[in-house]
């Protein structure tokens, strides 16, 4: 009798986590559905896009503990080759988003078996290297369009059926890649992997010790944040009909890092507050120019030095659950 009590007790915690994710996310979709009749839905896709990004960067450094400086470069090829091959080669925008996410994919994986051989800001530099290598390129590729970017993409017919130039359908399929992109991380978190992740976080070494070659897993992890970063920055050149060098240049990565830190660094919903917030603050803003820029540093340096949990940390802080 004892033991199933104190087995009930140890279970609790995790009971209560479980019923407040679930909450959370339901509440989550809701808005997300009914947001469309508040506000612009084209400015709305334009925040999943980025949410699912920041979700991806939050995989790789709220996870794994590896910080990287170069995630532009699989956000932003994943939009050129998108935007290329449904412009150029005349892909339905299924196959243009698979191009895109497969890009990213095989850039990921390049760029981590170089990266994951060092660790800590020695993995940064690396990754932040290679992503610059990956602009002046872009910069000089003739099929990128240099500075004008990749404009007027087509957005097309989904299968053949489905008219994407429909606003409504649109948010509708971009809706649904971000959910699916949000649970397939949630479930990467929850599973055995997500596990061994968290203990290379906390202690590679003793990770090490148990048997763990962490090196793989790392990689692992490094290509699955490539690919689903490839992925929203594929959806977002069918959204916006551009590709452009904002994409792919080291402020987009800067940009991330803010957008997790804001929402809550190694929370599953922190980096989509972080997204939302940071995107509607530039747009409300627009109007200062480069102070923009500014108040965007006064914010990263607030978060850094008072509210270290983010957004979402300090809710779920003061309310003593995990989200």
């Amino acid at each position: 009798m004892e033991q199933r009590v104190a087995d009930t007790l140890a279970k609790k915690p995790s009971v209560l986590r479980g019923h407040a994710e679930t909450i959370a996310f339901m509440v989550m979709v809701a808005a997300l559905i009914a947001a469309p009749f508040f506000t612009y839905p084209l400015f709305l896709m334009q925040a999943m896009c980025f949410a699912l990004f920041a979700c991806a960067f939050n995989l790789l450094i709220g996870y794994v503990g590896l910080l990287s400086f170069g995630h532009a470069l699989y956000f932003g090829w994943a939009s050129y080759l998108s935007a290329y091959s449904a412009k150029a080669w005349g892909f339905p925008p299924e196959l243009a988003i698979l191009t895109g996410t497969a890009t990213a994919a095989i850039c990921g994986l390049l760029a981590g078996s170089l990266a994951i051989r060092r660790q800590g800001i020695y993995f940064a530099m690396i990754t932040l290297a290679l992503a610059q290598m990956m602009y002046f390129f872009a910069l000089q590729a003739k099929f990128t369009g240099g500075e004008d970017g990749i404009q007027a993409v087509p957005r097309g017919f989904l299968f053949g059926l489905i008219d994407l130039r429909n606003e409504a359908t649109m948010y509708v399929v971009v809706l649904v890649i971000f959910l699916a992109g949000f649970l397939f991380i949630y479930r990467i978190i929850h599973s055995p992997f997500g596990e061994v992740l968290k203990a290379i976080r906390e202690n590679e070494q003793r990770a090490i010790s148990l048997g763990y070659k962490t090196d793989r897993y790392k990689l692992v992890a490094f290509v699955l944040s490539a690919t689903l970063a490839g992925a929203a920055g594929a959806t977002k050149a069918i959204v916006l009909q551009l590709a452009s060098l904002t994409d792919v240049n080291w402020p987009m990565s800067g940009e991330v890092v803010l957008m997790t830190l804001v929402g809550g660094l190694g929370t599953i919903f922190g980096p989509v507050v972080g997204s939302f917030v940071i995107l509607l603050m530039q747009y409300k803003l627009a109007a200062v120019g480069e102070w923009v820029l500014v108040i965007q540093g006064v914010i990263f340096v607030a978060c850094v030095l008072l509210f270290r949990r983010g957004v979402i940390g300090e809710l779920a802080n003061k309310l003593r659950i995990r989200l």
